[in-house]
């Protein structure tokens, strides 16, 4: 099992799975306002909504995502989002993060 890492207040992260080509990592945001800062990487991500509410901005687009909702962010954009309401997001990366290991 993966640890689980602080990436801000009230954000963790934990990988669930890796291979060097994908890795699966839970987000789990504790409170309004908490905020996945921006930041870009050359990995594809793509996101899966498993609880709360979310405003995301990807690129120089932004919109509001909740349970069940996916989308997918493309290498090299800039992206964040802001916890409307405390949940976690599933997120998938190609190749692996190695940095998260």
């Amino acid at each position: 099992m993966y640890p689980i890492v602080s990436t801000g207040e009230n954000v963790t992260r934990q990988v669930l799975a890796d291979d060097p080509a994908l890795m699966t990592v839970a987000f789990r945001f504790a409170a309004i306002g908490a905020i996945g800062a921006l930041h870009s990487h050359p990995h594809v991500q793509s996101t899966y909504v498993q609880s709360g509410r979310f405003r995301f901005t990807v690129a120089d687009r932004s919109f509001e995502v909740g349970p069940g909702d996916a989308f997918v962010v493309p290498s090299h954009a800039e992206h964040g989002c802001l916890c409307l309401e405390p949940g976690t997001l599933i997120d998938g990366f190609t190749p692996r993060r190695d940095d998260f290991l």
